[in-house]
């Protein structure tokens, strides 16, 4: 399998870039890996680790093996999000204790945009994919607006959460831990299990993420080549109805699990008009901008294909 420096560079790129979103409260990698175009290739690579990857991994055809599951992509992409946690993240972090508002304009702009250019495409649009971008859209606001269940320990439920997680984690708009906050056992998986290495919470949890990845990326690779239209208005729905994240002038609510301090909502407000606000609508514009300047370039290289 052929795989140049300039592919393997350019998925780095994007694999930070997703890496980075993992610091926005409630954003997922999966909204990045939608925006830049390779949010089916990378569901096609998960999905691979099946059977006849197993096969070919016990008859050492190693060579099969790493076109069979798209390896040399997903080491690219990886490593750029792995470079993207351990340097790009920690600024980040600093610029929304210092500079809220400007991060999450920019933000706010780059996504917005998105929207716009992930819808194109679309290739027909008709009550299906109109039906779909609405419902996606109310899912993903009905999230937000969600108010945190209690912790629940049952082995069923502990299944649950890591089916519900793992799949979030891919899904555009929407973030893992996020998510396991709203189903009350953030602090129960993520700060009690993981500190105290509880096996007995830990393996129903990695059970059903074992489970889960794979079914889901298998079912959401089923859709898009069968309903690829409507799949993606959903997608672009749920970026959509993640914008309330985004928005700028909020106050985050916050709760405390085990000395960590979490999002579990947020409490909108209008701004005022001011020279701030004109400074925040500047860098909306910025991000934009940087929507508008990506598809430009890409348009310019020629994307990979598997």
């Amino acid at each position: 399998m052929q795989f140049s420096k300039k592919e393997a560079l350019l998925l780095m790129v994007k694999g930070m870039a997703m890496g980075a979103a993992n610091v926005i409260p409630g954003v997922s990698g999966g909204t990045i890996a939608l925006i830049t175009g390779i949010f089916e290739r990378l569901i096609e690579a998960i999905k691979s680790f099946d059977r006849q990857a197993v096969k070919l991994l016990l008859a050492r055809r190693f060579n099969d093996l790493a076109r069979h599951i798209d390896l040399y992509f997903l080491l690219s992409l990886f490593f750029g999000v792995f470079m993207a946690i351990i340097t790009f993240a920690h600024l980040f972090k600093y610029l929304f204790e210092h500079f809220p508002i400007l991060i999450w304009s920019f933000f706010f702009g780059l996504v917005l945009a998105s929207i716009w250019f992930v819808a194109q495409s679309i290739t027909k649009w008709h009550w299906g994919t109109i039906a779909s971008l609405v419902a996606g859209t109310v899912v993903a606001a009905g999230i937000t607006l969600m108010t945190p269940a209690s912790a629940n320990d049952s082995f069923f439920y502990l299944v649950v959460c890591g089916i519900v997680a793992v799949c979030s984690m891919i899904l555009p708009g929407l973030s893992g831990s996020f998510v396991l906050i709203l189903m009350g056992n953030y602090q129960l998986v993520m700060i009690d299990a993981v500190n105290g290495m509880n096996l007995a919470v830990l393996v129903p949890v990695a059970l059903g993420a074992a489970i889960g990845l794979p079914m889901f990326s298998t079912f959401l690779s089923w859709l898009l080549k069968r309903r690829r239209n409507e799949t993606i208005a959903t997608l672009v729905g749920f970026i959509a109805g993640s914008l309330g994240i985004l928005w700028p002038w909020k106050t985050a609510l916050e709760q405390s699990f085990g000395g960590k301090v979490k999002t579990v909502g947020y409490a909108w407000h209008l701004p005022q008009v001011d020279s701030a606000l004109f400074l925040a609508l500047f860098f909306i514009i910025l991000g934009i901008l940087a929507i508008v300047l990506t598809e430009y370039l890409a348009k310019k290289t020629v994307e990979p294909t598997r």
